[in-house]
């Protein structure tokens, strides 16, 4: 027998609800559901999709993403492409590949573009709840706009998205915002972070000694207890922030008050990436222990000039779906479901033309209908079928019997009120009842 092989560590299959897990992952139903939520949303903002590829030049990471990330330092699945020596990397996040794709198709030539992508990024980490070393991401974003009313529309766009899951905004979700200033804003800020640590730097623990110099902000994100005291003194980026960031801030803000969406302005607030500027924001929770953010984004104006293209402003943001589906499934909100509306019962001996044309008419009109298969020794008996059709989790069972069958018609039982329920429907006008098999949908 050849062996079993598995998938690679911190990579996950995404199955149908059927098949029993040993870990607790969304199932494929599940998923299909969000697909639809975010189609939907990203479709009433006008935002169109795309796809980009998921191996790209490791030169485009190592220059978007900054040298002294830890993503570029610690976690990229880089490689040399064999056939041609091409140093080529696994995408860890998609803002750069979008990014790439508008420059070099010269995208934005026509004016400014709102784009969305979802699909697998890869990081080498170490695996843990809601966070893979494949993983997949929502990224949204708005390119060619310099405005803080796209940076508003960017936060009420993942509101919307949050509230067409059943998430409730301050209960489940809450919003925390800051503004990164412009690059000799952040400069300054810089320095005074860099002396101010320098002179506490017996406290500092080994990461943060590791970025004293070379990321500075970074330590403000630092999770370690005991450093939390020490940061909450650093100099705060604010209070180095001109007028025109100062206004853009503040416009922010107000969009956000105009439609009562509450927030917290936190100014220990940074992104991981170095490319980032002005608004930066992170929709964080209090159900998943310390994996709290399921969203974070914010405005990128040199990014596109850094990677080789026209400069022209750009905001977005990502979202990891695994980390979100955990909590939905966490808070138990109402999840869909992957059962039919109906399960198709053939006694042994059945034609099978009248049942498979009925069953077709059925799902031309929008009924999800599965059709009992057998083997070569038949469908099986009705007890087996009847079994089956229960634990598919239909509402419903169509019984295409002896009788029915020579009368022109199939027995429609219900599988879920208690009483089971049954009358006759005509074949020939399946679609004229079909709606009756949707309507506790």
């Amino acid at each position: 027998m050849a062996e079993k092989l598995s998938a690679v560590k911190g990579m996950n299959d995404i199955l149908p609800s059927a098949v029993p897990r040993s870990e607790k992952l969304p199932d494929s139903a599940l998923w299909q559901w969000f697909e639809t939520a975010v189609r939907t949303v990203m479709g009433r903002y006008g935002y169109q999709y795309l796809l980009t590829p998921i191996v790209e030049p490791t030169a485009l990471f190592v220059r978007g993403l900054g040298e002294v990330t830890d993503i570029v330092e610690k976690e990229m699945y880089s490689f040399t492409d064999s056939m041609n020596g091409d140093k080529l990397t696994l995408r860890p996040e998609a803002t750069a590949g979008i990014v790439r794709a508008m420059i070099e198709h010269n995208a934005l030539y026509n004016g400014p573009l709102r784009v969305w992508t979802l699909g697998p990024m890869f990081r080498h980490e170490r695996p843990q709840k809601g966070r893979y070393r494949q993983f997949f991401q929502l990224d949204a974003e708005a390119l060619g706009f310099a405005g803080p009313d796209v940076d508003a529309e960017m936060i009420l766009m993942a509101r919307a998205l949050w509230r067409e899951l059943g998430l409730v905004e301050g209960e489940h979700v809450r919003l925390e915002i800051n503004s990164l200033g412009q690059t000799q804003e952040r400069l300054a800020h810089r320095e005074a972070l860099v002396r101010y640590f320098e002179q506490h730097a017996a406290a500092l623990d080994a990461d943060a000694q590791r970025r004293l110099h070379s990321n500075p902000l970074r330590i403000l994100d630092s999770k370690n207890p005991a450093m939390q005291a020490l940061i909450e003194q650093a100099p705060s980026l604010m209070d180095f922030l001109g007028p025109e960031s100062r206004a853009h801030f503040e416009a922010v803000c107000s969009a956000l008050d105009a439609v009562g969406l509450q927030y917290r302005i936190n100014p220990r607030l940074v992104r991981g990436m170095d490319y980032y500027n002005l608004t930066v924001f992170e929709w964080v929770t209090d159900h998943l222990g310390s994996q709290g953010t399921v969203c974070g984004g914010g405005r990128y104006d040199g990014l596109i000039a850094q990677l080789g293209g026209k400069a022209a402003p750009a905001v977005g943001f990502g979202l990891g779906i695994e980390r979100l589906l955990l909590l939905v499934q966490e808070l138990g909100l109402p999840m869909p479901s992957a059962a039919p509306d109906a399960y198709a019962v053939v006694p042994p001996g059945t034609p099978l033309a009248p049942v498979i044309a009925t069953l077709e008419a059925l799902r031309a009109a929008g009924v999800r209908v599965v059709q009992h298969a057998g083997g070569a020794d038949g469908p099986g008996s009705m007890k087996s079928q009847f079994k089956k059709a229960d634990a598919s989790g239909a509402r419903y069972a169509l019984i295409f019997g002896a009788d029915e069958m020579a009368a022109g018609e199939l027995t429609l039982k219900s599988l879920r009120d208690g009483g089971g329920a049954q009358e006759r429907q005509p074949l020939a006008s399946p679609a004229a009842w079909a709606r009756k098999l949707q309507s506790a949908a």
